[in-house]
């Protein structure tokens, strides 16, 4: 088997595991990747070998290895994401001179890993390693759209899941309905809820399967736009150079 096309073979294959919650049979990767099932079973004896997929025996299924997790921690312990995304936001702070944002989704938590502070504008409550209630943000709301809805329902099961701000959904089936705005619009607001007078505009960023691995935000005093419309453009080239940068274009 030529050496190219073998190691294109394996990446697909782990590609392919990575996006299954469960291991699955070898049958199926053969069907699903379009694979000779000899090829599929020459190709999990070798990652196999190296660890980078497990065999379940009594399953007769395949999932990852001890291998594919050790790449994740590198990949986590080298802060990829911020690395790649501090000089475009700084980019977009420049272009529009309002206060930016790069934040990640811990549970119902947002976590700010970026900031980039516009000169002569108010501070900010947000600050790297600052976490907010993800409902009370733009940040938060651009992330919890992006989820599938189990995985909402699942966070916020009930009225006290859910922290209530000013202006920001104050039960489940508030939170719903906003996420369905959020969705429908194509972006997240916030008014208010984190810093009286002042309002901001999110865009998630998206993995290759959709999910959301952050999300970007401008921070403005409310009255300084005649509508967060006017960001959407500079926001959403941003959003779009960073799914270039990771290699994770936009679903």
């Amino acid at each position: 088997m030529p050496q190219v096309p073998a190691a294109g073979h394996a990446l697909r294959l782990l590609s392919y595991l990575a996006g299954r919650v469960e291991p699955v049979p070898a049958a199926q990767l053969a069907r699903d990747l379009e694979l000779p099932r000899s090829t599929t079973y020459h190709l999990l004896a070798e990652l196999a070998e190296h660890s980078y997929v497990t065999h379940y025996p009594d399953e007769r299924r395949w999932g990852l290895g001890v291998a594919a997790f050790e790449l994740a921690s590198g990949y986590q312990r080298q802060s990829p994401l911020q690395r790649l995304a501090r000089p475009v936001l700084q980019r977009l702070v420049d272009e529009t001179t309002h206060n930016g944002h790069l934040a990640v989704l811990h549970g119902r938590d947002v976590l700010y890993v970026v900031e980039e502070r516009a000169p002569g504008r108010p501070l900010l409550v947000s600050d790297v390693g600052v976490r907010l209630p993800a409902t009370t943000t733009a940040s938060g709301l651009a992330m919890l759209a992006a989820l599938p809805a189990r995985q909402v329902t699942a966070l916020y099961p009930d009225a006290a899941s859910v922290v209530a701000s000013t202006g920001s959904p104050a039960t489940p089936s508030a939170l719903r309905r906003e996420l369905v705005a959020v969705r429908r619009r194509g972006h997240a607001l916030e008014s208010g809820s984190v810093t009286q007078g002042l309002a901001s505009v999110a865009l998630a960023v998206l993995d290759r399967t959709g999910q959301p691995l952050a999300a970007v935000a401008l921070t403005y005093p409310e009255g300084t736009v005649t509508g967060p419309e006017e960001l959407l453009v500079p926001l959403r080239r941003s959003v779009a150079t960073i799914h270039r940068r990771l290699g994770t274009p936009a679903i």
